[in-house]
């Protein structure tokens, strides 16, 4: 039972898959957002609520299992819910569905950030003791977050700079690009021949428009990545992400 949920059938496009046909990283991310933010419009505590009192939800953190990648899904059916908040921060969680067969399942966390000073802001008290939001208890079976630690070594190094297409409606880059500029420095056959089975992403700080990023890679080993993401100039990590791939 999904309480308070909200559930979305998607025809996914070709043009969200690669090459193999599976979802591409950046597709999924988008929709995870986007199925997020309509959930929590409907709930009374979405971006036309937040807005006004200039805040803004920050995303903190997605741990991600799959059973089955999405490879040659045409209907993807996706299912969200609130898992309620504990004072500074707020968790929502995720399932993926082809038809009846559960391909997957991501826990997330969330802060309420206000806009001029970056300060977080308690749960309750910027979403106004909203019901829809109950305080956080944790459940048997919830996925785990892993700790990322940080590289040994780079093995691989790549720089990008933010375009106008990537940002979003808070002026900063959208959360699906950190997920291109962290996989792109790896090679096309490892890409091709690999496909997500655990996911864990920690984003630390925004990168705006016309700046300039670094994109760092450790290769644990043939199905184990590590990437950090920072700011070229300040050298501020903006990402760390671990990858087990299948």
């Amino acid at each position: 039972m999904i309480i308070n949920g909200y559930v979305e059938n998607i025809n996914v496009k070709y043009s969200e898959m690669d090459y193999n046909k599976a979802l591409k990283p950046f597709s999924l991310l988008n929709y995870l957002q986007d199925i997020a933010s309509k959930n929590a419009e409907d709930l009374g505590f979405g971006y036309s609520f937040i807005t006004p009192k200039n805040i803004a939800w920050f995303l903190l953190k997605y741990h991600m299992e799959f059973n089955n990648y999405p490879v040659d899904v045409k209907n993807l059916t996706l299912k969200t819910q609130p898992r309620g908040y504990n004072k500074l921060f707020a968790y929502r969680d995720f399932e993926f569905f082809e038809g009846g067969r559960l391909l997957g399942r991501a826990a997330s966390v969330w802060s309420l950030v206000d806009i001029s000073t970056r300060a977080l802001i308690p749960i309750n008290t910027g979403l106004e003791n909203n019901p829809k939001m109950p305080v956080y208890e944790k459940q048997e079976g919830d996925l785990n977050f892993e700790k990322i630690r940080p590289l040994s070594k780079i093995d691989i190094e790549k720089e990008f700079e933010v375009r106008y297409n990537d940002i979003d409606v808070n002026k900063h880059a959208n959360n699906g690009n950190y997920i291109i500029w962290a996989f792109e420095p790896l090679s096309f056959d490892f890409k091709s021949s690999h496909k997500i089975k655990t996911l864990d992403m920690v984003f630390k700080k925004e990168i705006k428009f016309g700046e300039k990023l670094i994109s760092q890679v450790e290769v644990k080993d043939d199905f184990t990545t590590v990437h950090v993401l920072k700011n070229a100039e300040s050298k501020e990590e903006l990402c760390l992400i671990q990858c087990r791939w299948v």
